[in-house]
Order: structure tokens, then sequence, then C-alpha cells
């Protein structure tokens, strides 16, 4: 990734500073061509980039030609890289979202003939627009098993699927089968007895052998808030750390902790401090509940891991110092800011310097209200100053169909201030 000090780089992290400055620099075009193709997510399940460059590319009156090249590389029939076409399939269709609608004919053709041809049915039924479906309800009944059609259903209603399901038996059997889940879940749920009755002595029995109705007795432990299912995550977390994922089961002893609360801060800051396999759910829950005693620890991982580059790893302490209001740690915010590939730890950030520096944050809320990141638009536009230039892109934003619905919600509200 080129430097953050950069037009390129500043383009590839998706900071606001650089969709601002774009349409002002030379060249800001290709470095968004480049962008799309190379797909400069730290992390591709998280991150957000679409919408970001398909802004970018209507704003500087870009053509779509150079991203529907991509789709079509030779590499493309033997590449196997699930991720190769996914951002600029997105972009592609964020693209007719405003009102581009000639982005519909690459990712139409994509759809008929490319190598991740299901990626883009996908998107083409997202758009839900009919007109730009029209035939290819044929395509996708052939090519699909019904385990496939049933990824392709909408759980809302959708007016592709709904045209689909009348000119296709399978399709039409795939959204009953949906629709009767539906129903099925809300009668199971509505006709569901109370739970059994067990002691925590058996429930830890039973997470501890780790067999059938280990996951639910350690939720049910959670809900109780039972105090030895801290002892149970010593024993199931793994011991190697950061780096060592944790089991299933394990992994559900970390969501069921998440309903504590204070009473876990004394053994969760021994976990910190022995960097053991509860050392990130200790940090975890000082990030929520911790005090001052407890800002010098977050601020050495802060600063270990801005120093590593381990950006997933700065995301508790930056909500931690955040929550705390830890002046001292607005510098290395600053610097996590700017830095930072991983777009997905801005909004923490843009939180963290709102409520510790909120002076210091006006620069930053008025960048993030072109930010990549929706969270991080939704936190600018409840915070950023008013200004004749704030005020254009809080309507913009909240007039865009294209944009998510908290974020229109907040830059509506924001206006009526």
């Amino acid at each position: 990734m080129e430097s953050a000090g950069t037009l390129h780089g500043q383009l590839q992290r998706g900071l606001g500073r650089a969709a601002r400055r774009a349409a002002d620099r030379r060249g800001a075009g290709e470095y968004v061509y480049d962008c799309v193709r190379r797909d400069p997510r730290w992390d591709r399940q998280c991150e957000s980039r679409r919408l970001y460059y398909a802004r970018l590319m209507v704003d500087l009156e870009m053509p779509a030609g150079p991203v529907a090249a991509h789709l079509w590389s030779p590499s493309d029939q033997i590449d196997g890289d699930e991720w190769r076409v996914d951002l600029a399939l997105g972009v592609l269709a964020d693209l007719v979202r405003l009102s581009r609608r000639e982005a519909a004919v690459p990712l139409r053709r994509y759809a008929e003939e490319g190598a991740h041809w299901f990626d883009a049915v996908e998107e083409l039924i997202d758009l839900a627009d009919p007109s730009l479906t029209i035939g290819l309800d044929e395509l996708v009944a052939a090519r699909c098993d019904d385990s496939e059609l049933a990824l392709l259903v909408p759980a809302r209603h959708n007016p592709v699927i709904e045209t689909w399901a009348a000119r296709q038996p399978r399709i039409a059997e795939a959204l009953a089968r949906q629709r009767e889940a539906g129903r099925a879940a809300r009668r199971a749920a509505a006709a569901a007895p109370g739970r059994e009755v067990r002691s925590e002595a058996e429930l830890l029995d039973l997470a501890r052998r780790r067999g059938e109705g280990a996951i639910g007795a350690i939720f049910e432990l959670g809900r109780r808030r039972t105090l030895a299912l801290l002892d149970l995550a010593e024993e199931l977390l793994p011991r190697g750390g950061h780096d060592a994922g944790p089991s299933r089961f394990g992994g559900a002893v970390s969501r069921a902790l998440r309903e504590y609360g204070p009473e876990t801060l004394p053994r969760a800051r021994a976990w910190a401090v022995e960097r053991g396999g509860c050392a990130g759910m200790g940090l975890s829950i000082l990030a929520r509940y911790g005090t001052r005693q407890d800002v010098p620890l977050l601020m050495d991982e802060l600063r270990t891991a801005l120093e590593r580059r381990e950006w997933q790893a700065a995301a508790n302490p930056v909500e931690g110092l955040g929550r705390l209001r830890a002046g001292e740690a607005v510098p290395l915010l600053k610097s996590a800011w700017t830095e930072s590939t991983y777009a997905y730890l801005r909004p923490r950030i843009l939180t963290a310097l709102t409520r510790t520096a909120p002076h210091t944050a006006e620069s930053y809320t008025t960048e993030g209200l072109w930010d990549c990141e929706d969270g991080v638009r939704q936190e600018a536009a409840r915070s950023a100053p008013l200004t004749r230039e704030t005020r254009i892109r809080l309507q913009r934003l909240h007039h865009d169909t294209a944009e998510e619905p908290g974020v229109r919600s907040a830059a509506a509200s924001r206006l009526m201030t």
C-alpha cells in the first residue's frame, strides 16, 4: 500500500480527505481505477470501499469501462481468488444506484459469463430492478441447485425474485421454502418452553465436556452472569495469545462474557497483564468497563499495536481510551486515523477523538463526511461543525438513496438543527 501522505495512499485507505481533494488532483481517476482493480482493503469482510469509489467515479465523471475491463481480464477464468472481482462488482452496482445505469450492462454480462457469476447475480437481485434482469431467471434456474437458490432469496420482499418466481417453478419453490422457514421460526419462538432448570455446576460440567449441549450451557451461564464462566474461559481460550484463534467453545465463552459488567474487571486486568490466551478478552472488558487506572495499560497496548501496524489489535485500546476520555491518547489517535490501513478502525477513532478532544476532532468529523466507512459518516453527520460545505454534504448524504439508512437519518436530523 502507498504512503498515507500521498493521494493514492489516502484513496487506498478510503480517507475522506482524498475524496474531497480528488477533483483538483491530476491522476486521481487512475488511482481510483487502480484501487478498484487491486482492492486495497485490509479486511475484505468488514471494510467498505464500494460506495466510496463509486461516488468518486460519479464526481470525476469517470467511465465504467476500465472497471468492466478488470472483470474480463484473462485471469478471471483461471484465478481461484473468490475476492478478485468482489469490489469491482460492488462498485458497478453502486454506480447503478447513483443513476449511472450504463454500469448495469457489464454487471449483467458478467452474471451471464463470468467465473464468479453468482456474486454478480446477487448484486443484480439486491438492486431490486426487474428491468435489469429480464431473462436471467432461466440461467439462474439452470445453474443453481436448491441450496444456491436458497442463498439468492432475500429475507425481505424483492421484486426481482418475485418476478422470477412467476416464471420459474424452482425459484417459486425456493421462495415458498424461505417464507415457510420464516413462519416456522416465528411459531417456534412463540411456543418455546421455558429453559430447563439446571444448576450452575451441571451447566459447567456440560460445558467442560465440549459435547452436545455445551454451547447452550455456556450461553446459559453467560445469561446468568455466573462468575465461574471466567474460570471456564481460562480453560477454553487458547494459550497461544493474540495469534491463536479460539475454538468453537472458546468463541462461545468470549461471546457470553460480553454480557458481563464491571464485576469482571479484576480478572480482566490480570488477563491483560499476563498476555495469555485470555488477553484479548481482558482488553475487551477493560475497553467497556475499565477505569482511569487502566489508562496506562491501554496506552501501552495502543502504542504497541500502532508500532507493529497490528491494526485490529488497536480496536479495544482505542475504544477504551475514548470512553475514558484519555487526552494523552490524542496524538496516537490522530496517527492511527491517518496511517491505519484498516478502515473499520476509524469509527472507533472518531468517536474517541470527539470524546477526548472535541475541538481537535472538528477537522476529523468534517473529513469523516466523505469517509468510506458508514460508521464514520454517521458519527460525522452527528457532530461535524455546520458550515456551508458541510451542510451541502449533509444534504447529499440525506437524499442519496445509495447511502446507508443510519447515515441518511443522522444527516437529516443534523440539518434540522
